[in-house]
């Protein structure tokens, strides 16, 4: 396509490549990111959206749909798993309807990193990261045998097998490749992936963000997704950072003042002067916790620090003269003297920035470290003080509302960036060396995002004094910070559930919502990995790190932080003697390959997956059972119920937990039914794959608080005309039995955190039509679309409280019906109570997805007309 005679030609060395010339046509002022997408326009011929993005920043502009086609998807287990299970499915139904089943297959590369799955059971032991990956083998192997079915049948479908790192930091540190040369031609790497996390690789100059499982399938598949122009607000950072904060306490900064400014459904850009002084780990630890902001993605522009990283992690010269090239010639290059026209212009001075943590619920809640201890006294006023006394290996201790329970260094976020990694490696010598030792009842772990890691630490003789704290190598993967923490110290845990204990966890992780860490655990604070390692010295939140001391030395002296605290230069030096590109090349010279135990699993073969109907872990969904030719007609939703009635910020954590599957649940109870150990439960993240488990699971976090049964707290709720407290499940099924439609109602940013595809899959196959909330969090309410749930949001002004709803109401929702599209606007009746709510298919594409009742059918449809 050449419609705007931008087909041109770039050498770079001795090879030349095609690509579509963008820098005469797009405006001096055109945001970077937003670059990008004009030049996916042109490469994709969408001639006619073009004029658009050339005239972005007017209000129409916003309302303006555009088609946005990845160079490549990008997937992890535990939401690749259940995306490959459709695919399967997939192929199975267009069997059924006289297709190839290879139809079914991606279009553009999808890479899979095995990195959800490893739990941390064992801990604070040498073998610690063997044993637990020997009981993740024992527990996923099904899994693990249908993904490698998926890599030998399954087209440009690449899989990295445990043990190689969580994949945000694989991608940024292997797979991502700035600027893609395919064919003899160049062009941006845009990578979309199932982890709302995927937008670290942000701060590479990838453009790229989480979208749903459902969405990704479409994608691979080669749909476009169908985006509105965004707004764009511009972050202009100034100065340097003050000695003694780290990247952690920017990030939580960033993330406590974009919330406050309000990002939702926005583009990030960050420029200015301040972005020299930002390293690529820094930068990529920000963009990290975009999703933390609310914003699609938080883009930082190419520039010599990108090429900077690019060497280093080992890529090569010649790429690395395209990536260089290709950014000059496209005006992708950052100059921090071009005036750039964003929506909204927000600006920090980075001396502002102190020590931080964020806790104990949300992200965005930072507290500084010299107001962390009377904010957790706030936090905790109305529990009355309790001493417990428990016995921890012949050692007498008093458990205390505040003791650590949990102190984890994890996360792709964090452990993805030396200067904080080698920090709190620096701070463990020291405290070590100054006779400091943890607090017995902390359940201390290390779970690196590469192993890359492991070998500066081991290069920088760090290891030894980590170990002696209890911070022994745990494995290599998201573990605590997906909630795969594993048990506590089985005497805590007694503990906290006989005397209701309100124990904390600390960890370096990006999120720390209700319920996710740990079900034991209520309060849970975000930190840098050195600040991981001083609350497990201290064992307690009941403390001012800044001005309490740690302990006392072998003389009797109290230590404080700030004494063994590591000055920048000492990290800095430390990091400039032990890393270098060799490492990375070693550690990805044969990532796709894995271990003796993925190489040797008996995996199957076909171009269709063979289904057990007695697998635990596997099951074909139910999607396409008796799916037409042709999408039937739209109905109105007539005398629907309430499922749950719920407030703001629910998560889709709150939706569809990820961490442990308690037994006394109803998808612990079916597990056991089917003969699975409480020990082999595992996880609902684990259990994706099985659709039976997974609707149980729906609205089954511990900490849901559904305003129907007020005074419990869990998964529960009530029938309508019904005082019986019962599960949300049963309740659903109840509700089956008497073709009784399902409504959510909910209150602002309705499901906000992980993009996860179950929180919309899990409340669809219980029989959920709409959902009706203040606002939606951008993938969540992609999802739902992408389940054929309507997203309704109430007008501005109007709530569940100002309307008078109740949730005992039957609901009627009419101006569905038909087959023309559903009016922007529709009516709602509520026993007595009539409003108009909007309805959130934001563009003509997502209305057509509803209409088909999701995307999966839309795509098998269009699949089969092509066949």
């Amino acid at each position: 396509m050449n419609s705007y005679d931008t087909a041109a030609a770039l050498p770079v060395g001795d090879t030349s490549y095609a690509i579509h010339g963008i820098a005469d046509l797009a405006p001096a002022d055109l945001p970077y990111s937003l670059r990008v997408v004009l030049e996916n326009l042109l490469r994709h011929g969408h001639d006619d959206q073009v004029p658009a993005l050339l005239d972005w920043g007017n209000n129409a502009s916003f309302g303006t749909a555009v088609d946005l086609h990845p160079s490549r998807a990008f997937l992890h287990d535990t939401n690749g798993v259940p995306t490959l299970v459709d695919l399967a499915a997939m192929r199975d139904a267009i069997v059924a309807m006289g297709g190839d089943p290879a139809r079914v297959n991606p279009l553009i590369p999808a890479e899979l990193v095995v990195d959800h799955s490893v739990i941390a059971d064992v801990f604070g032991r040498a073998d610690a990261r063997e044993r637990n990956v020997e009981i993740e083998y024992g527990r996923n192997a099904e899994r693990y045998r249908f993904l490698r079915w998926g890599q030998r049948s399954l087209r440009n479908f690449a899989v990295v097998p445990p043990g190689a790192g969580i994949m945000h930091q694989v991608n940024v540190e292997y797979l991502a490749r700035v600027v893609t040369a395919d064919n003899g031609q160049a062009y941006p790497d845009v990578c979309l992936g199932t982890d709302s996390h995927t937008t670290m690789v942000n701060g590479l100059g990838v453009l790229g963000w989480g979208i749903g499982g459902i969405e990704a399938e479409a994608v691979m598949l080669g749909q476009s997704l169908s985006m509105l122009l965004p707004r764009i607000v511009g972050v202009r950072l100034h100065g340097r950072l003050p000695e003694g904060t780290t990247a952690t306490d920017l990030v939580l900064t960033i993330t406590e003042l974009m919330r406050r400014h309000g990002v939702v459904g926005k583009f990030v850009e960050f420029s200015g002067p301040g972005i020299a002084q930002i390293t690529l780990p820094d930068r990529a630890t920000i963009a990290n916790m975009s999703p933390e902001f609310g914003s699609t993605c938080a883009y930082f522009p190419i520039d010599d620090e990108t090429l900077r990283y690019l060497r280093l992690t080992g890529r090569s010269g010649s790429h690395n003269a395209l990536v260089e090239a290709y950014a000059k010639e496209q005006g992708l290059w950052h100059d921090p003297q071009r005036h750039i026209r964003y929506s909204e212009l927000v600006e920090l001075d980075l001396t502002t920035v102190v020590p931080s943590l964020a806790g104990p619920r949300r992200p965005q809640d930072r507290v500084a470290l010299a107001d962390a201890k009377q904010a957790f006294s706030d936090a905790i006023a109305r529990t009355r003080p309790t001493s417990v006394p428990v016995d921890l290996d012949g050692q007498a201790v008093l458990l205390e509302h505040g003791h650590v329970a949990i102190a984890a260094i994890t996360s792709c976020t964090n452990t993805s960036n030396p200067a904080v990694m080698v920090a709190a490696g620096l701070l463990a010598r020291n405290a070590v060396q100054r006779g400091l030792r943890r607090k017995p009842w902390v359940k201390t772990s290390l779970s690196p995002g590469s192993r890359v890691v492991t070998d500066y630490y081991d290069k920088a003789g760090i290891t030894p004094y980590l170990d002696e704290l209890g911070f022994q190598l745990a494995g290599y993967g998201c573990m605590t910070c997906i909630g795969a923490s594993g048990p506590l110290i089985d005497e805590v845990t007694a503990a906290v559930k006989d005397h209701d204990l309100s124990v904390v966890s600390v960890l370096s992780g990006n999120r720390n919502f209700d319920g996710r860490i740990n079900p034991d655990v209520r309060m849970n604070y975000l930190a840098s990995p050195p600040l991981v390692v001083a609350y497990a010295i201290a064992g307690t939140m009941n403390i001012d790190l800044t001005t309490e001391p740690l302990g006392e030395d072998l003389a009797g002296q109290p230590v404080y932080l700030r004494d063994i605290w590591p000055a920048p230069h000492e990290v800095q030096r430390v990091i400039d003697a032990t890393i270098e590109p060799g490492m990375f090349s070693n550690a990805y010279a044969d990532v796709f390959t894995g271990d003796e135990r993925w190489r040797g699993l008996d995996t199957p073969t076909g171009p269709t997956f063979a289904w057990d109907d007695t697998s635990s872990y596997l099951r074909r969904p139910p999607y396409f059972d008796g799916m037409a030719a042709d999408p039937p007609a739209m109905t109105d939703i007539v005398g629907a119920r309430i499922l749950v009635k719920l407030g703001d910020s629910v998560t889709t954590d709150h939706i569809s937990p990820a961490g442990a599957i308690p037994a006394h649940t109803p998808a612990g109870r079916y597990l056991e039914d089917l003969g699975v150990t409480r020990f082999e439960i595992n996880t609902y993240a684990s259990r994706r794959g099985n659709h039976e488990v997974m609707m149980r699971g729906t609205f089954a976090n511990v900490r849901l608080r559904n305003q129907l049964t007020p005074k419990m707290e869990g998964g529960y709720t009530r029938v309508a005309g019904d005082e019986t407290v019962v599960s949300v499940y049963d309740a659903a099924i109840a509700y089956r039995h008497s073709s009784t439609p399902l409504i959510v109602l909910a209150g602002k940013d309705y499901g906000s955190g992980s993009s996860r595809d179950w929180a919309a899959k899990g409340p669809a196959l219980l029989g959920v039509r709409a959902v009706i909330a203040e606002s939606f969090e951008r993938i969540h309410r992609s999802n739902l679309i992408g389940m054929g749930v309507l997203p309704l949001q109430f007008l501005p002004g109007d709530t569940a409280a100002s309307l008078g709803l109740t949730g005992e109401e039957a609901y009627t929702i009419t101006g569905l019906a038909g087959d023309g599209p559903v009016p922007a606007n529709v009516t709602i009746t509520a026993d007595s109570i009539v409003f108009t709510a909007t309805a959130r298919l934001d563009t003509a594409r997502e209305a057509e997805y509803h209409r088909h009742g999701g995307i999966m059918p839309y795509v098998l449809r269009s699949l089969a007309i092509r066949a």
